[in-house]
C-alpha cells in the first residue's frame, strides 16, 4: 500500500518523486513499458477498450492500493474517466475512506470567445471540449481536478520557443498573455491536494505561478539576450525591430502590457490560498 500512486510518470513526475521522497511520502508509479521500477500500465481511452469488459483488468489488479491516485494522462471521454476509476476501484477494496482521485488537466479549457479579462476556477469555460468532458465526470466522481497553465522546468524552457511563436511578425502581433507554472510548484501543488483533500472533493483549480506574463515583454528579453549572446544575432535583431514596430503601430507606450490589452488574464489567487501555499519558482 502506497500514499500516492502516479498513473504516468512523464514530465510532472520528475519534479514530484524527489519531492514525495524528501517529505516522506510512500509511492509507486506506472509507465507503458515498466521502465525504471515502475508498473507497467497502460489505458486505452477507445471503443475497442471498452468493448473488452476486462480492458485488462489484470493491469490494475497488479497495481498496489493508495489513498491518492494521481491521472498525468489526458481522458478524452466522460466513458474513459468513469471506465479507469471503475476499473481501479473494482480491483481493490476499500474499507475506510474513498480513494482520492487527481487529475492533471490543462487552463486551455477556458480559452473561448466571449472570454472575461480576469478568468477564475469558476469562469465559464468550453464544456464541449473532449477533456473537459472527461474532467467534468470525474468531478462528479467526487475527484479533484488540476488545471494546468504552461508548463516550464527541466528541459521545458520558455526561451526555446521564441523562434516558434515569433517567426513573423504577424505571429508575434497575435501573442497577448502567457500563464505559465514551474514543475516543482506542480508538484507542490499536488501534494498540498493529496494532504488537504477534504478541500479539493469535487472541485476544479486553475494553478499558474500568480503572474500574467506579457508575450512582447517576454519576447524582447529573449531576444536581446541571444543577440548578445550569439554575437549580433540576425534572427533576433529582426524580432526585437518587429517588437518596436507593433508598439508603435497598437500605441503600446511601455511593456507589458495592461490586463485590458492582454486580453485573458487568469486569477489564481483561489488554489494558493485554499491550499496554505505560494508558488515557489515564479518568474521565468
Amino acid at each position: 500500500k502506497v500514499d500516492l500512486l502516479i498513473l504516468g510518470a512523464g514530465w510532472t513526475s520528475t519534479f514530484l518523486i524527489p519531492l514525495l521522497k524528501k517529505e516522506g511520502i510512500s509511492y509507486a508509479a506506472t509507465t507503458t513499458t515498466g521502465r525504471d521500477d515502475t508498473y507497467k500500465f497502460r489505458f486505452e481511452d477507445d471503443e475497442k477498450s471498452k468493448e473488452s469488459s476486462s480492458d485488462s483488468l489484470h493491469q490494475y489488479v497488479a497495481l498496489p492500493p493508495a489513498k491518492t491516485v494521481l491521472i498525468t494522462f489526458p481522458i478524452k471521454s466522460k466513458s474513459g474517466t468513469r471506465q479507469l476509476v471503475n476499473s481501479y476501484q473494482q480491483t481493490h477494496d476499500k474499507e475506510n475512506e474513498p480513494y482520492q482521485w487527481i487529475q492533471l488537466g490543462s487552463t486551455g479549457i477556458w480559452s473561448i470567445d466571449g472570454q472575461e479579462t480576469w478568468v477564475t476556477r469558476h469562469s465559464k469555460y468550453d464544456v464541449k471540449d473532449l477533456r473537459a468532458i472527461a474532467e467534468d465526470e470525474l468531478l462528479e466522481l467526487g475527484g479533484c481536478v488540476l488545471n494546468l497553465s504552461g508548463l516550464w522546468g527541466g528541459e521545458r524552457n520558455v526561451r526555446h520557443w521564441v523562434d516558434r511563436v515569433a517567426s513573423t511578425k504577424e505571429m508575434l502581433k497575435s501573442k497577448k498573455s502567457l500563464h505559465m507554472i514551474h514543475g516543482e510548484d506542480v508538484a507542490r501543488g499536488i501534494i498540498g491536494v493529496h494532504k488537504s483533500f477534504k478541500h479539493a472533493e469535487g472541485q476544479r483549480f486553475m494553478l499558474t505561478d500568480l503572474f500574467v506574463y506579457d508575450w512582447w515583454s517576454l519576447l524582447l528579453g529573449f531576444c536581446g539576450e541571444l543577440d548578445v549572446e550569439n554575437g549580433n544575432d540576425e534572427r533576433a535583431q529582426k524580432q526585437i525591430k518587429w517588437i518596436g514596430e507593433l508598439m508603435e503601430e497598437s500605441c503600446v507606450r511601455a511593456l507589458p502590457r495592461s490586463a485590458e490589452e492582454l486580453g485573458r488574464c487568469y486569477d489564481t489567487r483561489e488554489f494558493w490560498k485554499t491550499f496554505g501555499l505560494m508558488p515557489s519558482r515564479a518568474r521565468l
